[in-house]
């Protein structure tokens, strides 16, 4: 890492959390038997150690892919990722470190194409958030730190993976609601959220000659370690989810299928969009 580069918060708080930790445990098991509709693709995902990552690795699997899952340092959970990929027949690598570093982001898909012998869909989903009821409370660490793992790694990664990707790849980041609807206690996150959906626009925009589709993903209060884990102060968590039109948090799983739909040629016409699976929040696109 460069001098600039701030290291990973781990210490400041328990984030990025273990799910393995996490009672109750979130839901990431696919709902429905695969069709084959990534038969023989090979995927990186970013935080697939858990929460979202987690059902996403489970249901690319079942669709027949096979998964790089990255993280930064739950290796228990991101055991358990590998081994429910492996359970779909599917090979898993793990591979751990901070995709806020330029070097380890170029290794990570260096060696997803070297295992697995290509990469055909990038899912940036890594993220970290840290509540502030104060903007005072922002320290310029933890500013840094928020965006170089929330937007500066999503360049990192598909600057190293661009070479690998063809004609017919798919690359899919999670912003999130708070980009929509704005966060009082998360300002700077809410922040870089808003910066992945422009540049998830922008980068469409790049690729799409190229036969290259980029979308998003922008789920609302999903019960994954992230936010129990220090990302959301105890006030909020009480209530967390509760005050979505459906009335509870979401599920991994009920995310999942979002980033499935934008990977496969389902979604084969849909470039520089945002999916919104948040529980019934009406939002600008």
């Amino acid at each position: 890492m460069t001098d600039t580069d701030v290291k990973p918060m781990v210490h400041e708080d328990a984030l990025p959390g273990h799910e393995s930790q996490l009672e109750p445990k979130p839901e990431w098991q696919p709902r429905y038997p695969g069709s084959g509709r990534l038969e023989g693709k090979v995927a990186l995902v970013t935080g697939a150690d858990s929460g979202i990552g987690r059902a996403v690795a489970a249901l690319f699997a079942r669709e027949g892919a096979d998964v790089a899952v990255v993280y930064l340092c739950e290796h228990d959970d991101a055991k358990m990722t590998c081994d429910i990929v492996e359970k779909e027949g599917r090979r898993a690598i793990r591979i751990a470190g901070d995709i806020g570093d330029k070097d380890f982001a170029k290794q990570a898909v260096d060696r997803t194409v070297a295992e697995l012998g290509h990469l055909d869909i990038l899912v940036n989903n890594a993220g970290e958030q840290h509540a502030d009821p104060d903007i005072e409370g922002i320290t310029e660490e933890q500013l840094k730190r928020t965006f170089q793992t929330n937007i500066f790694a999503m360049f990192y990664m598909v600057q190293a993976a661009r070479p690998h990707l063809q004609k017919g790849a798919a690359i899919i980041n999670t912003t999130s609601v708070t980009m929509y609807k704005g966060s009082k206690e998360l300002l700077d996150y809410s922040a870089t959220k808003g910066a992945i959906t422009a540049f998830t626009r922008s980068l469409s925009q790049n690729l799409i000659k190229d036969g290259i589709r980029v979308n998003g993903v922008a789920p609302g209060p999903i019960w994954t370690p992230l936010n129990p884990s220090g990302g959301a102060t105890p006030d909020k968590l009480k209530d967390f989810g509760k005050n979505t039109p459906i009335g509870r948090p979401g599920q991994p799983n009920e995310v999942a299928p979002s980033f499935l739909f934008l990977a496969c040629e389902d979604g084969s016409y849909m470039s520089g969009q945002v999916l919104h699976p948040n529980g019934g929040e009406i939002v600008g696109s």
